[in-house]
C-alpha cells in the first residue's frame, strides 16, 4: 500500500513538474495546477518533475521487487 502511494504521488509530481516546465519553455505560461495556487519558477518546475521521477521510480523498483 505505501509502496502504490509513494508511485501515484512520483507520477502526480512528474508530470506537474512537466506541465509547468513545459509551458514555461514552450507556451505563454505553464500548465498544470500548480500556478494557480503558487508562483513556481521554471527552475522550480523541473526539480518537481526530477523529484517526481525519482519517487515513481522508487515506487516502480518496490513494487517489483515485492513480486
Amino acid at each position: 500500500m505505501k509502496n502504490e502511494i509513494l508511485l501515484t504521488i512520483g507520477w502526480v509530481t512528474a508530470i506537474q513538474g512537466g506541465l509547468g516546465a513545459g509551458g514555461r519553455l514552450f507556451g505563454e505560461g505553464p500548465w498544470g495546477l500548480l500556478h494557480r495556487w503558487w508562483d513556481v519558477p521554471t527552475s522550480g518546475y523541473l526539480a518537481l518533475l526530477l523529484v517526481g521521477a525519482v519517487l515513481a521510480v522508487t515506487g516502480e523498483r518496490a513494487k517489483r521487487a515485492r513480486t
